[in-house]
């Protein structure tokens, strides 16, 4: 018995180089998150510093585009309930707004190591990655995680 079948041949189609644009490839968004502890004069000017930094950071990449700079002013790290921005930030990430989030160190981040791992971990889940700038530790990396978990705990010692 024999089977009787259609072929379509489907030519090839001569490319040179790569043909994926720029433009074709989405931008990360990426977002940056500031706090500075006290209200006093000098921590507000630290606060207008980094969210001036971080915009300038994301905008220079040509891979990136601001999702957003999320700060608290004058708001200690120990306990993150009060930090409006922080949460905020969170549920953008998780809502799906924010691919990757920006901060300056573990401490600005949250000084209570459960917290911070709590976070790191929702946020591995949701494939974003944290970058702490001081510590050039990148969330994603297999040496992340560690590092993290011993710099947080300094971190909370700290505070």
């Amino acid at each position: 018995m024999e089977l009787s079948r259609n072929i379509t041949v489907i030519p090839a189609r001569k490319r040179i180089g790569n043909t994926v644009s720029a433009e074709e490839k989405p931008k990360l968004r990426v977002a940056a998150y500031c706090r500075v502890s006290t209200d006093s004069e000098e921590q507000a000017s630290s606060y207008e510093v980094q969210v001036e930094h971080y915009t300038q950071f994301i905008e220079k990449n040509p891979e990136w585009e601001l999702a957003g700079i999320f700060a608290d002013d004058g708001i200690s790290g120990t306990n993150t309930k009060k930090r409006e921005e922080f949460n905020s930030m969170i549920e953008a990430c998780m809502a799906g707004h924010i691919d990757m989030i920006i901060t300056k160190s573990i401490s600005r981040f949250a000084r209570n190591t459960l917290d911070c791992l709590k976070y790191i971990r929702e946020l591995k889940e949701k494939n974003i990655p944290v970058f702490f700038e001081k510590e050039n530790i990148n969330t994603m990396d297999s040496k992340g995680e560690v590092l993290l978990t011993i710099m947080a705990s300094f971190a909370q010692q700290e505070s």
